[in-house]
C-alpha cells in the first residue's frame, strides 16, 4: 500500500482509487472524498485545520481492538485479522457501503493521525476497500 503522498501505480489503476495520508498532510488538487477515519480526534487539531468531506467513525476499529492493539506491531498481523472480521460484520459493510455512495467513483484518500500509517488501521481500510469496491 502507499505510505502518505506515495501513490502507487496500483492505486492509481483502481477503480476508485483508495489511498492512506495523514491529516497532517496538505490536501491535492483531485483528491476525491477526503475521509477521516479515526475514532478519536487528534489532539491539538483544530476542525478547520484540515479539510475533510467526512468523519468516518464507524470505520475505525472498534475501541475494545483500538485498545487492545495498541500500536504493537508485533500484533499486526492479528490486529489486521480482528479488523477485517469487524469490517465483515453488518454494520461494517453498511459503512463501506456508505462510502462508495459517498466517493461515486472518485478517488478515496482515508485520513488518520497515526504515525506509522504501515501498520495502521487506514492501511488495513484501504487494503480492504481495494479489494472490494
Amino acid at each position: 500500500m502507499s505510505t502518505p503522498k506515495e501513490r502507487s501505480a496500483e492505486d492509481v489503476t483502481a477503480d476508485p482509487p483508495v489511498v492512506v495520508e495523514r491529516v497532517y498532510d496538505h490536501p491535492t488538487e483531485g483528491d476525491g472524498l477526503r475521509l477521516f477515519v479515526d475514532r478519536l480526534w487528534p489532539r491539538g487539531l483544530r476542525k478547520d485545520a484540515f479539510h475533510f468531506d467526512d468523519w468516518a467513525k464507524d470505520l475505525a476499529p472498534s475501541t475494545e481492538l483500538r485498545h487492545w492493539y495498541s500500536h504493537d506491531v508485533a500484533a499486526f498481523s492479528e490486529f489486521r485479522e480482528r479488523y477485517v472480521h469487524e469490517l465483515d460484520s453488518p454494520t461494517g459493510r453498511k459503512a463501506v457501503a456508505r462510502v462508495q455512495e459517498l466517493a461515486q467513483g472518485r478517488p478515496i484518500v482515508l485520513l488518520t493521525a497515526t504515525k506509522d500509517v504501515s501498520h495502521s488501521h487506514a492501511e488495513v481500510l484501504a487494503e480492504y476497500m481495494l479489494d472490494r469496491l
